[in-house]
């Protein structure tokens, strides 16, 4: 979208241009369009210099917005037990399904290590032998 309208600006203000130069001089319009092709290429040059240059250094966080991925990592305590390896578990202000390969009682430290759709699938932190 920032390229179109990119486009329509460089290209309006070139023709701008083509009008202050002309009222200024008379210019034969064969003339007139070439300089307005030539300033609107030289515009989108530029413009895409600029873009090329800006979206690179900007770094681009392919997290953001995926709340459920930024989690996968993270550890927790249990607040409540795990039955058939199923339960909830209260991370800031949402409340999110969790899965186990096998029950977990409360207090138990646990990893958050995959996602499933919206499960969190956990593993405990320490194994009791």
């Amino acid at each position: 979208m920032i390229a179109i309208n990119g486009y329509l600006l460089w290209s309006g203000l070139s023709a701008i241009l083509v009008g202050i130069i002309t009222s200024y001089f008379y210019i034969y319009w064969p003339i007139q369009c070439l300089l307005f092709s030539v300033l609107t290429l030289l515009f989108m040059f530029f413009w895409y210099r600029w873009l090329r240059y800006y979206t690179i250094s900007q770094k681009s966080n392919k997290l953001l917005n995926q709340r459920h991925k930024q989690l996968v990592g993270l550890h927790f305590i249990l607040h409540s037990s795990l039955e058939n390896g199923q339960g909830h578990i209260r991370i800031a202000d949402s409340i999110w399904p969790i899965k186990a390969n096998h029950n977990l009682p409360v207090g138990t430290p646990v990893i958050i290590t995959n996602v499933e759709g919206i499960i969190l699938i956990v593993q405990p932190k320490y194994r009791n032998n």
